[in-house]
């Protein structure tokens, strides 16, 4: 499975830099839980990576700020009971990571300002709010 990661059309990581461990899983198996290394922790160096544009690298690494160590992230997988599955899985997370991570940031807000109609109807609840409230007080003599 040594393919590159196709995050979106400007973005594809090369397979020489992911990095993949695998350890032993918990959860479903059996005996085999106890021997196969099921579980996958696919790394990716951000800070360094030369298939990330320099145009992206300072958005990527301030959103993924607090997932980063030293400026590698990583992701790992082991809701499969195959290793395989586990891989595929882990792959599709940190495109989908990476994919969030690189998008622009939405355009800023125009500022509006109530309309005319608005500011009467929120005045006429107050006053009928106001009515309400003065008519549960105490009754003079």
């Amino acid at each position: 499975m040594a393919e590159d990661l196709i995050v979106s059309g400007a973005l594809v990581i090369p397979a020489a830099e992911l990095r993949e461990r695998f350890s032993r899983s918990s959860g479903p198996g059996g005996q085999g839980v106890n021997t196969a290394d099921s579980r996958v922790e696919l790394s990716f160096d951000v800070a360094t990576s030369p298939s990330i544009p320099d145009t992206l690298r300072p958005r990527i690494l301030e959103r993924l700020g607090r997932r980063l160590v030293s400026g590698v992230v990583t992701v790992a997988a082991s809701e499969y009971r195959a290793q395989l599955a586990n891989r595929q899985a882990a792959r599709d997370r940190l495109a989908t990571l990476l994919r969030s991570a690189a998008e622009p940031p939405p355009p800023a807000r125009r500022p509006t300002r109530p309309s005319r109609g608005a500011k009467e109807r929120r005045l006429a609840n107050k006053r009928h709010r106001s009515e309400t409230k003065r008519g549960r007080g105490r009754i003079s003599d």
